[in-house]
């Protein structure tokens, strides 16, 4: 049997990953062992206890305002004990977290293979988004196995020089964790959200929580949502802040006290795909964010001066906006008022992935081991 180490602790990665966990505990061929790394605690329980799985091994990186430096160092000097005690035969990094680029740089010092979920997601320059953009690349060099979720995603490696045969195109997971949060039709934990969700009114779901956003960006995006809900008297809104201190404050300042937008604290996961679910549109500057809405038929414009999910722009599925504050009320009031426009930004199939994604991870894992073992 594989034992895998998957690494995960914060949010993103959870959701992500949550769908590999359930499809390796499904085979008996491959032994998952789950390496929270301590980051997102609340929010990334909450994920766990969605999907009904727990972590079997604890980091603890995480200290109030440290820096990214101080976070990488601390990564690698938690991961390396775990790494000992757990004696995985391969490790499994999801995206471009710090914790991802950190574990795939620590299982490359102990000699263990590293098997990158979404690989291949690159943008024009390292710096944007940052520091995503960076540790997406240098996973991409430590990774052995790279699980591409889209043509385009295999390609940008292959250009890197990257071997076709370790390249699998797999889709993404984060629509399978969609599908599954979606399907399961639990009552909301939030009243309030529950009664917007039942609403009939339109509805713009936002979240903002990038760095490069951090200096203006966001208090821009809020302020656009604000002219939108005093230009469109029945329109309501959902901001879900970051709970970090500093981008809440942003979004508070612009919106707190509206009597049409409600700023809840962190979400769990399937009361917010239940909303995405919901929405009219969606401004966002999530990448998550991007993959999900087309599989929910929702129009997404991006918070963002460029992104690496180039396949829902080329399908005209979500639009790039920025954090200009009176392109994103021309946009949304477009979308808002024009159901042709509307209906233009949604598709019957979408790019990123079927929902079938953890599955094929899972099966590649055994053909692999299999290949090896003959």
């Amino acid at each position: 049997m594989t034992r895998a180490l998957i690494i995960m602790g914060t949010r993103p990665e959870a959701i992500k990953l949550a769908p590999v966990v359930l499809a390796a505990q499904e085979s008996p061929d491959v032994d998952p062992v789950v390496l929270s790394t301590g980051q997102h605690r609340e929010i990334f329980q909450d994920i766990l206890d969605l999907y009904g799985f727990q972590a079997d091994l604890q980091a603890d990186v995480m200290r109030h305002g440290q820096s990214l430096s101080q976070l990488s160092a601390r990564c690698l000097r938690e991961f390396e004990p775990l790494l000992a005690e757990a004696a995985p035969d391969l490790v499994i990094v999801q995206g471009d977290t710090t914790s991802a680029a950190m574990g795939a740089l620590s299982a490359f010092y102990h000699g263990v293979p590293t098997w990158h979920v979404e690989a291949g997601l690159r943008t024009s320059t390292p710096r944007s988004p940052f520091p995503e953009e960076m540790n997406r690349r240098i996973v991409g060099r430590l990774a052995d196995v790279h699980l591409a979720p889209t043509a385009i995603a295999r390609q940008n490696l292959l250009d890197e020089g990257i071997a076709g045969a370790d390249i699998v195109r797999t889709g993404n997971t984060g629509i399978d964790a969609l599908l599954l949060a979606v399907a399961k039709r639990d009552r909301f934990d939030d009243p309030a959200l529950s009664a917007i969700a039942e609403g009939d009114q339109p509805l713009i779901v936002a979240t903002t929580h990038r760095r490069e956003n951090w200096d203006g960006g966001i208090r821009r995006v809020a302020g656009a949502l604000r002219d939108l809900l005093d230009r469109f008297p029945d329109l309501r809104a959902v901001h879900a802040a970051h709970p970090n201190p500093d981008v809440r404050s942003q979004v508070e300042d612009e919106l707190a006290g509206h009597p049409r937008v409600m700023i809840p604290g962190p979400v769990g996961y399937g009361d917010f795909a239940r909303l995405l679910s919901r929405a009219t549109i969606i401004i966002s500057d999530s990448g998550g964010i991007q993959e999900e809405a087309p599989s929910l038929g929702i129009p997404v414009l991006v918070a963002r001066e460029e992104t690496e999910r180039v396949e829902g722009l080329e399908a005209g599925l979500s639009l790039l906006v920025g954090t200009d504050r009176e392109l994103i009320v021309r946009e949304a009031s477009r979308l808002l008022t024009d159901e042709s426009a509307r209906a233009a930004m949604r598709t019957g199939e979408n790019p990123y992935g079927d929902g079938r994604a953890a599955g094929r991870i899972v099966e590649e894992i055994v053909a692999r081991t299999a290949a090896v073992a003959s």
